[in-house]
């Protein structure tokens, strides 16, 4: 027990470590640590958020519901443009080659704020036309439209937070990917209940005032990672020349975070879709179902944090020339994914009711919430090793075959069910999630056969 307490204090301290050599369990553990319990904050954010929202209103939770699976496209892309930086930072830190590692770092901040401008401000122009669009209601238009267009005007610190930290994993400083998401998420709980419900001479603005507590705590967070990378505290080191804009950089940025961006593209596209199919049930299904996706995200994202470990893992080891020792990492990991997911998803099927009316005991919400939430528990190990191995892939710089996996599972398979099962078979809200499950399935069983081929192994970046 003193053993791995002093492994987990290291690994918060963010000590130096040589992740191609030694111990590969040590290795998932002290990359793993950080990022898992950076997910879980960013999951715990999402709950607080619908805790504080879910008090103002149905058609408030329904707003950030509807807005965020749009919004889900911003962070799609910021994820997606991150793999960019994390396979080519990754696999420089892995030849040793930190002044390389650097000017990939500069170019992709470039890359990551002209992204954001260019989603921003069509976001900002039509976000009363976006939550038309998504099924909303007049009223609920009325009541959101201020919230949506708030969190697309200030995208791009959602897209800078995401690719920082992108940069600080790919090098292996995780510690400081995770205080910078505590960070920025810790001043976002806290305002949430200032701004949403009004304290003192801030005045309540409801479901607007989530949009500006995650706004501001966010822009903290992008703040402190600017000060570690400019401050030369971490692997990677910004110095005030060599920002020239370098366009064999960029493009090697491009090709990986193009369809990288597009892999995330797809599959947050298809969770639109099916909002927008649950939205025909009513803005109570929607609250429900949106409550349930808030929950399996809480316990979903720290595995997300052991994916992010192994496509670091995976980077550096195919850098340093060690694929042998790459292949092993992920069969590690996912074991140990599968083994966490699988004992969460118990405690759903048993409390399931329980965990929906923490939220909202509004009849309805918890019928739509208790049957989306048990039937995503029943599939919740598969996401665990689909995770895993997808993160493989974009980790050696190949994010091209996750995207096509994620056009096989999600819009051959999930979407074209969902909605056979949702709307033409009348089963509503379980119809649209067991459609879920059958893209996951398919996503995982993909996923693993393509590993198992070993062409990743080779992708040049």
């Amino acid at each position: 027990m003193r053993k791995i307490y002093r492994l987990i204090r290291a690994a918060l301290r963010g000590d130096e470590y040589d992740y191609t050599s030694g111990s590969i369990k040590k290795a998932i553990f002290m990359l793993s640590i950080p990022m898992v319990l950076e997910m879980a904050m960013e999951s715990l954010f999402a709950l607080v958020d619908a805790f504080f929202v879910a008090k103002v209103s149905p058609d408030a939770v329904a707003t950030v519901g509807l807005t965020e699976s749009v919004i889900t496209l911003v962070y799609a892309v910021a994820i997606g443009i991150s793999t960019a930086p994390v396979a080519m930072i990754a696999r420089y830190i892995g030849e040793k080659n930190q002044a390389g590692a650097s000017r990939v770092a500069k170019q992709a901040m470039y890359m990551a704020i002209g992204v954001s401008i260019t989603l921003g401000i069509p976001g900002v122009i039509f976000a009363d036309d976006i939550l038309r669009l998504m099924g909303g209601s007049e009223e609920l238009i009325a009541s959101g439209v201020n919230y949506t267009r708030l969190l697309f005007g200030s995208n791009v610190v959602i897209m800078l937070l995401f690719l920082l930290n992108g940069i600080f994993r790919g090098a292996g400083d995780a510690a400081y990917a995770m205080r910078a998401l505590w960070l920025a998420n810790g001043i976002n709980i806290i305002l949430d209940p200032i701004f949403i419900h009004g304290l003192g001479p801030i005045p309540a603005m409801g479901v607007t005032g989530a949009a500006v507590a995650t706004t501001i705590g966010r822009g903290i967070g992008v703040s402190y990672q600017l000060y570690v990378l400019f401050g030369g505290r971490g692997t990677i080191k910004l110095r005030a020349g060599g920002w020239k804009l370098d366009w064999d950089i960029l493009r090697r940025l491009g090709r990986i975070a193009s369809s990288g961006a597009m892999q995330y593209i797809i599959a947050s596209a298809s969770w639109i879709f099916l909002m927008r199919i649950i939205a025909t049930f009513g803005s109570e299904a929607v609250a429900g179902y949106t409550i349930a996706i808030r929950l399996i995200i809480f316990t979903l994202l720290p595995a997300w944090g052991l994916s992010n470990a192994t496509a670091t893992l995976v980077g550096q080891n195919l850098g340093a020339k060690e694929p042998d020792r790459a292949i092993r990492s992920v069969n590690i990991a996912a074991v140990m994914a599968g083994i966490f997911l699988g004992i969460i998803s118990v405690f759903y099927l048993i409390f399931t009711p329980e965990f929906i009316r923490f939220f909202d005991d509004t009849p309805a919400v918890v019928e739509a919430g208790v049957t989306a939430l048990r039937i995503f528990a029943i599939g919740y190990v598969l996401y665990g090793f689909g995770m895993i191995y997808s993160q493989a892939f974009n980790g050696a710089g190949d994010t091209r075959t996750p995207m096509i996996i994620n056009v096989i599972s999600f819009w051959i398979t999930e979407l074209p069910l969902g909605y056979f099962l949702g709307i033409t078979m009348g089963l509503g809200v379980a119809g649209v999630t067991w459609s879920i499950i059958a893209g996951e399935t398919m996503l995982t069983l993909l996923a693993y056969i393509l590993f198992r081929k070993g062409r990743w192994l080779k992708t040049e970046v």
